[in-house]
């Protein structure tokens, strides 16, 4: 991975999230039902940095059923956050952005209710983190090796990986507990036979 560049300072973003107009978290367009257009708000941004999106990548941003509403409604919060003057600044490539929105939302979207990244202190955090950190940015004043960490802890992905593993490493500890048991308890049997 290249050297990650500065960014905005990280309270500028958490505090962008915080101030998230209530038509963000509208329900999002799905078929026939929802307000809020989430492929609608995709473009504009990609318009307000000087590209478009063509109508095969906006697609990713529709949704076809209830699965869909989580990621829609990030993808919708993470428009607000990049529409903020510093990033607008920063000259950000179109498939940066894009990726950002079509791979990311859906990690985080499996990882907490959307209106969380909102409302929730570590969530804004969590929020703001990663998308600094998949456009190539750290927050400022901080160090490359620091920012990941701090996202390390906040992140709600990470977490449930962390934990998946300790769960995965406990039950082979208990698997070979069990088998030492076992182990021992057929020793002493055949102890037993032998006297």
């Amino acid at each position: 991975m290249s050297e990650l560049r500065t960014g905005p300072p990280l309270e500028r973003l958490t505090r962008r999230l915080a101030e998230l107009p209530a038509e963000f978290l509208d329900e999002p367009r799905i078929g026939v039902t929802g307000r809020v257009a989430v492929a609608a708000l995709v473009n504009d941004l990609l318009t307000s940095f000087g590209g478009r999106a063509d109508a095969a990548a906006l697609a990713a941003f529709t949704g076809t059923g209830p699965a869909d509403r989580n990621r829609l409604m990030l993808t919708g919060i993470a428009t607000w956050l990049l529409s903020d003057d510093w990033f607008a600044a920063a000259g950000l490539e179109r498939s940066a952005l894009l990726a950002l929105l079509g791979e990311t939302m859906p990690l985080l979207a499996q990882a907490a209710p959307a209106h969380l990244y909102a409302e929730d202190g570590e969530r804004r955090e969590e929020f703001a983190r990663t998308a600094l950190a998949m456009l190539g940015f750290v927050p400022e004043g901080e160090s490359e090796a620091q920012a990941m960490d701090r996202l390390s802890a906040v992140s709600g992905t990470e977490r449930a990986r962390l934990l998946g593993a300790s769960r995965d490493a406990e039950e082979r500890a208990r698997i070979v507990r069990e088998a030492l048991i076992r182990k021992a308890a057929e020793e002493s049997a055949d102890k037993w036979t032998r006297e």
